[in-house]
Order: C-alpha cells, then structure tokens, then sequence
C-alpha cells in the first residue's frame, strides 16, 4: 500500500516524471471527463440537477430521438451535404494549391494568409454579411447558398495543407517524368497527385467533419429548408430534456471518430507536418 502513496509515487518517479503525470492526468480529466459525462446522459432515462449520477439508465431518448422523422432526416442531409462540400472543395482548391506550390507572383503570401480573415474573428458576423448578399442574389433557404457558406470554411484546409503536400513533391521527380515523355497532364495525375495524396486526404478529412459540424452558417443560410444534425441539435436542446441532446451530440461523434479511424493511415504528424510545409 505504501508503494501506491503519493510520496512513494514521487520518489519512484523523480521529480520530472512526477510532474508530467499530474499534467497527463489533469488532461484527461479535462478533455475525457465532459465525453464521459455525454455518453452517461446519452443512457439516462431519468435525471434531475443537482445529481451528479442519473437516477435512472436506458434507452429511453435514444428511441425518442431515432423516432423523430425530423431527426432522422437531418442525419442524412448532413452527410450528403458534406460529401458535397468535400468533392466541391477538392475540385475548387486543388487546382489552386498546385499552383500556388509550383508558381511564384506578388502578393502570394498575402493570398495565402487572407484564407485566416474567416477565422480572425465570430464567424456570425461574416456570416450576416453574407446573408445580406445572398438574400441579394436568391441564395437563401437554398441548398447551394449553405455549400457555400461551408466551402467558405473549408478553404484553408483544402489550400494551406494540399499546397504544402505539392511543395513536398520534388521537382525533379516531375522533370524525371517529362523526360520519360509524359505530358504536363500524366505527369500530374501519375506522379504528382499521388505523392500528394496524404496531405489532401488530411485537408480532405478536416473538410468533411468541417462541413458535418457547421452550425451556425447553416442555421443563418439555410434556415428553415436546410435542416443539419448541428441545426437540429439546437431545436432538441431548448425544446426537449436534457438527457435528449447528448443523444444527438453522441450521433455526431460517432462518425467523426469511424472517419479518423478509417483515415488513421493519413493523419499522422509526419502527413501534417508535410502538409503545411514544415519541415
């Protein structure tokens, strides 16, 4: 028992490595003890404050929230609108992240650095800007109005990491295949792209959850037609009790951890790293 004291854990440890425990362990209790308190509301049938353990345990919400037709349907709409928002963005950008590893001209580092202007400030009040100007152009309650509003936000991952990951590539590994004979097109498809590819698969995956979690764009743009999982989770949190927004908040984590899993080859320090050019 005296091996499991505090003092006993100090002296085993040093002084350095006693420190860095505490800081590991307060860690976890700050990133991991708010999941664990959402998945244990997620299961509660009955809870009431100031209890800090639910009276009662079930799936109770889980059949309420699955049963709402709303619900259920902004689930789908969600992920079709950020597969949507992913192929538009690679479409958009990865042409301009080529370019802008390969091609020097003025005032580049000035085009890559207005991409944080979204980020510098509430994202709301960019958002009323916009607004003002699709309301203007016949963009608002419309599907193409919150792609949109989503590509916005997806347009410094889908340029800084993909044009770090083309600056990685080495020239000569493309001048090797002209000489070989291959035209400016096959070069890129053939030997570019996929030396590339971890950093836009990154870009790509920060996009997707990007898009699967924006609320506030889509709630302003989109607004009563475009219903979001993040949108509706806003309705169920004033309207319903409050064991029912950890259900839809655990729906929405439960895709972003099966999409960084399945992308775990690729997320990685070195695809980063690569990614935004440092090395």
């Amino acid at each position: 028992m005296k091996l499991l004291s505090p003092r006993a854990f100090y002296y085993i440890l040093g002084k350095k490595g006693f420190f860095q425990y505490l800081l590991f362990a307060g860690f976890l209790i700050f990133f991991y003890l708010p999941l664990m308190n959402l998945c244990m509301l997620a299961f509660a049938d009955k809870y009431e404050v100031p209890a800090i353990i639910p009276q009662e345990f079930g799936f109770k919400w889980w059949g309420f929230v699955l049963g709402q037709k709303s619900l259920v349907s902004s689930i789908s709409v969600s992920f079709i609108l950020a597969i949507i928002v992913t192929f538009v963005s690679l479409a958009v950008c990865i042409p301009a992240a080529y370019a802008l590893a390969r091609y020097e001209f003025f005032g580049k580092r000035i085009f890559l650095l207005s991409f944080l202007l979204s980020n510098a400030y509430p994202r709301m009040g960019l958002y009323i800007s916009i607004g003002i100007l699709f309301y203007k152009l016949g963009l608002m309650g419309t599907l193409a109005g919150v792609v949109i509003i989503h590509f916005l936000n997806s347009m410094m991952f889908m340029t800084w990491i993909p044009s770090g990951a083309f600056r990685s590539v080495y020239r000569q590994q493309e001048e090797s295949a002209r000489d070989a004979g291959a035209g400016p097109i096959r070069t890129f498809f053939k030997v570019t792209l996929p030396l590339a590819t971890p950093g836009i698969a990154v870009a790509s995956v920060f996009t997707f959850l990007s898009s699967l979690e924006e609320a506030q764009g889509t709630l302003l743009v989109g607004f009563p037609q475009i219903k979001t999982m993040p949108v509706e989770l806003y309705g169920v949190i004033m309207e319903y009790p409050l064991t029912a927004g950890p259900v839809l908040s655990l729906i929405l984590i439960i895709p972003t951890v099966l999409v960084l899993f399945f992308m775990r080859k690729y997320i990685n320090a070195d695809s980063l790293s690569g990614g935004y050019g440092v090395k």
